[in-house]
């Protein structure tokens, strides 16, 4: 009588689902890499600031002013965060249709008015990006686009109109 024979090595099926479990891990770490949702998070932050400043826009043709650092950009949602009630009388708001008080990491956005970062320009809105550390290469800020296009010198504020005036025409 014969013995069965014993089983030594994977079977197919087992050595395709270990495959398939690898190229699944693989896959995610290759997505993480690529830093897909990384891209997507700075264009949704850079996105949210064109929308801040088109807002802070129509508050100033309206209230014929910025809002204050205390203000910051509570007033494009509420008008309880306007300092006196002749203001409020005058709030025609929100100018935001959702209040979004944090960026996309969770972080408060940080309202200066006037700015810090380029001389000459009424207000910085800045999200201190991931790390969540202000200051650092990974920050975020309504001014990034001047900078890069020869405004970075803050000491020379004359040459700054050459960009930042292109309002009208």
């Amino acid at each position: 009588m014969r013995t069965p024979a014993r089983r030594s090595g994977f079977t197919i099926l087992e050595l395709l689902i270990v495959i398939g479990i690898l190229l699944a891990i693989g896959s995610l770490v290759a997505v993480n890499l690529l830093g897909a949702s990384e891209k997507a998070d700075l264009k949704l932050v850079r996105a949210q600031l064109q929308s801040f400043e088109g807002a802070l826009e129509n508050f100033r043709v309206e209230m014929k002013r910025w809002p204050t650092d205390e203000e910051g950009l509570a007033v494009l949602w509420s008008k309880e965060a306007l300092a006196n009630d002749e203001d409020k009388a005058k709030y025609g708001g929100p100018y935001l249709k959702e209040p979004k008080p944090n960026d996309t990491w969770g972080h408060p956005w940080i309202f200066r008015a006037p700015s810090t970062i380029i001389e000459g320009q009424p207000f910085d809105i800045v999200s201190i990006g991931p790390d969540g550390q202000e200051g650092t290469d990974d920050d975020i800020s309504n001014q990034d686009a001047r900078k890069e296009s020869g405004g970075d010198d803050m000491g020379q504020s004359s040459g700054s109109s050459t960009n930042g005036g292109s309002n009208g025409g």
